[in-house]
């Protein structure tokens, strides 16, 4: 059951990854955030009153109850996590192709198997292993095959931002999993969404706001609202998943990352990038090396 929900979640997720990048691209990256975080944010206001004005029990699916001030500073931390990563990788997606962004994020569960192993004593079998030095083979060619496009692996730092992006968001993964054993995952995903706004709207007029005419202007595009949508509905099934008390951190984490053939799939088609055949090929190992981390699971 929860691998099922884990795989929905990549659904919605590669989604959100394709209204992403069309709402980044030649556009101001943190006023992006802060608007996608405010309509994610604006889903959960009516859930929330009708919680607190028991128009939806607490057996009720989308029930979200009222939590400690312990538990809101744990979800705050968990929001400067996630807006980290955010920050990185949409500044990476704009600057980089979607077929470079991609592969490279489809590397994430590899660095929660090692958080999980460390954290958690998950433990890998030797299918898995050889999973894990697959994927960093493939990872390696894909860096070499991104110098054909003048994108050095070692000296572009759109790269180094987009592998910041996906070791925050390993962090975040591992961190989820301990949040849930401890408070509700409505209201995980609703208190973490709001803190989001929080964090987002000083450092829009801190960062953005004064240098505007300088740097990239913001444009309206209806595509930002859909970013927040399509990662609440991911996020639901997400939490979902790893709420259930039999769920793998590891597993959950490297299904969802199937989101990458989703967003490869329009990285090629929408935006006519370069080197398709080639980067499809290494994507395809390392799906082949995450496969095995999954299908390596005890």
């Amino acid at each position: 059951m929860w691998w099922l929900l884990a795989i929905v979640s990549a659904l919605f997720l590669g989604i959100y990854d394709v209204v992403k990048k069309v709402s980044v691209n030649k556009n101001a990256v943190l006023p992006v955030l802060l608007f996608s975080s405010i309509s994610g944010a604006i889903l959960f206001i009516p859930i929330l009153i009708a919680s607190r004005n028991e128009f939806i029990t607490p057996e009720h699916l989308f029930y979200i109850p009222s939590i400690s001030w312990k538990e809101h500073a744990m979800l705050f931390l968990k929001s400067a996590i996630v807006v980290t990563s955010w920050i990185f990788s949409f500044f990476a997606l704009k600057h980089l192709p979607l077929t470079i962004v991609s592969p490279i994020r489809a590397t994430g569960p590899l660095w929660t198997l090692i958080g999980a192993i460390i954290i958690f004593s998950e433990r890998l079998t030797p299918y898995q292993w050889i999973g894990i030095a697959i994927t960093l083979s493939f990872f390696y060619m894909f860096s070499i095959a991104g110098k054909t496009e003048g994108i050095s692996f070692r000296k572009n730092k759109w790269v180094f931002f987009i592998i910041l992006g996906t070791l925050f968001g390993a962090v975040s993964g591992l961190y989820d999993k301990f949040l849930l054993r401890h408070i509700n995952r409505m209201a995980v995903q609703c208190y973490f969404t709001f803190y989001q706004v929080v964090l987002f709207v000083p450092l829009v007029f801190a960062i953005w706001w004064p240098t505007r005419k300088k740097t990239s202007p913001f444009k309206w595009r209806w595509s930002i609202p859909l970013i927040g949508l399509f990662l609440i509905i991911a996020d639901f099934f997400y939490f979902y998943a790893l709420h259930i008390p039999e769920s793998m951190i590891s597993i959950v984490s490297a299904l969802r990352r199937g989101s990458v053939v989703i967003a490869f799939a329009f990285g090629a088609y929408l935006f006519k990038e370069k080197n398709i055949k080639t980067k499809a090929i290494y994507l395809l190992g390392i799906l082949i090396g995450i496969g095995l981390l999954i299908f390596g699971t005890k």
